[in-house]
């Protein structure tokens, strides 16, 4: 009851705590990775990922409907998919539980299938947009195939009236082919492959005087043929190379007197250079990736000592920030990305080489150690392809190696490859096409311009064009170019 001349209140307050929702599930992505509380397991290939039922069914159609309409699956502890790259399938469960999803040239057709699948309209559309974006008459034919085969989207192609007349092209060539001896001859240059080919970058390196260099030449593996393009500002041996949206940047390296920590970044549709922020250690002889959109540096020298430190660069913020070291110093260690962890194979600590491997896994920022190369190198090339990670080449502390392994995470084991037909030291691995190439290196008289290329369907190596400008030590990163 209200005294007479009080101010009388409301007997219903309305209290929100608008950021619960976005902190919740914040809350539930920990949980989810610290395996606690999970009840489903979505099993592909070799690959499990655990989840909690409540989050998918919130967040993705697909188990929506799965685990609400009394579907056989919604009473499974473990879920087979298929028809999904099963990177793409991690990258979705972890948008559902933080809403982020990092879209690449690398990852996009994957992730595009994959939100097909899902029935993720809001990502679907941020791939095509990316597709749109980057359309241009020497990719629409594959962006053209990959979406009538995968995803009928075909739209895309047809808002670039460049790409558009370069269909039509297409289409009169297949279609009249009378009129072929009348058509421009360098729009029907044989494919080497049906998958998605990439312009291999050689950066920086050395001449054969040992100089280092600033000098900048592309391969394409379809028509074997280098081209050059604008030299850095900065000469740089033992650089690190990486490739984040279409654009190369070149990381550290040796410029004949100082270790470096300047960067800078190519993009080829202006083939202009640009500066960016410097890591915050000097190195050079690091490892170099790309994984969920940043760019990891790990182990290198700095002048006095090889590294265990680690730094990663997110090109949105133009930032270095330091990650979890590694257990080793490492200085010219292999360094690939596989199966969605970070792989660290071979080097030395000034001391001694190793044939030790560790991985890290950026979602706890933990290394962990694997089963060992069966050669100790370092100064050798690693690269994955397909499921499998392979190294080539390098030193081993008494000669120079041309022999060359392949892991197996299902198996964690590494078996012999057939060697490459030329020992190579600071040779880097690149994959491309459906293929491995192994680009210059030293063979221990002189440093390498030559390039093998090698077939994981024949199992063998043979040559290619050799670099113009290069003879060996040299940074590589492939720029994927959409190709029928």
């Amino acid at each position: 009851m209200v005294e007479d001349g009080a101010e009388e209140l409301e007997d219903l307050v309305h209290f929100s705590v608008s950021e619960l929702p976005s902190r919740g599930y914040g809350v539930m992505e920990e949980i989810r990775r610290q395996g606690k509380l999970c009840d489903v397991t979505l099993k592909i290939g070799d690959h499990k990922f655990s989840a909690h039922r409540i989050v998918l069914a919130a967040s993705i159609p697909y188990f929506h409907a799965m685990f609400t309409n009394d579907m056989m699956e919604c009473k499974q502890d473990e879920i087979v998919m298929q028809g999904m790259d099963p990177s793409a399938l991690e990258a979705l469960i972890n948008f559902a539980y933080n809403g982020h999803l990092a879209i690449d040239q690398q990852n996009v057709q994957s992730l595009l299938m994959g939100a097909s699948f899902l029935q993720l309209q809001s990502i679907k559309d941020a791939c095509c947009t990316f597709l749109q974006e980057r359309l241009h008459p020497k990719n629409c034919l594959g962006v053209r195939q990959f979406l009538s085969d995968r995803v009928q989207q075909e739209d895309l192609v047809r808002c670039c009236h460049k790409c558009r007349d370069l269909v039509d092209e297409a289409k009169d060539y297949h279609l009249m082919p009378e009129r072929r001896p009348h058509l421009p001859a360098f729009r029907t240059r044989p494919r080497c492959c049906t998958s998605i080919a990439g312009l291999i970058y050689a950066v920086g390196g050395l001449n054969s005087a040992g100089d280092s260099l600033n000098v900048v030449e592309v391969f394409d593996p379809l028509a074997n043929r280098w081209e050059k393009c604008h030299p850095m500002t900065t000469a740089r041996s033992r650089v690190g190379v990486a490739v984040v949206n279409g654009l190369l940047y070149a990381i550290g390296g040796y410029d004949g007197q100082l270790r470096l920590s300047t960067v800078e970044v190519y993009n080829p549709e202006t083939d202009t250079w640009a500066r960016a922020a410097s890591m915050n250690s000097k190195r050079s002889a690091m490892g170099t990736v790309v994984l969920d959109g940043q760019i990891y540096v790990c182990g290198g020298y700095d002048g006095n000592s090889s590294l265990n430190s680690v730094e990663t660069y997110s090109p949105e913020t133009d930032k270095w920030t330091v990650v979890t070291p590694m257990s080793s110093s490492r200085s010219a260690a292999g360094v690939t990305v596989f199966e969605g962890r970070i792989y660290v194979s071979g080097g030395h600590d000034g001391l001694q080489i190793f044939n030790s491997v560790e991985h890290y896994n950026h979602h706890t920022a933990t290394w962990h150690p694997v089963a060992g190369m069966l050669n100790k190198r370092c100064r050798h090339g690693a690269a994955s392809l397909g499921s499998k990670m392979f190294v080539c080449g390098g030193y081993d502390g008494s000669g120079f190696l041309s022999s060359a392994e392949v892991y197996s995470a299902a198996a964690d084991q590494w078996c012999l490859l057939v060697p490459m037909l030329t020992r190579r030291s600071r040779v880097s691995l690149v994959a491309s096409c459906g293929r491995l190439y192994a680009v210059g290196g030293y063979d221990g008289q002189s440093n390498l311009s030559s390039v093998e290329m090698f077939d994981p369907e024949t199992g063998c190596w043979a040559f290619t064009a050799p670099m113009a400008c290069h003879e060996g030590g040299v940074g590589v990163g492939c720029i994927p170019v959409l190709a029928v």
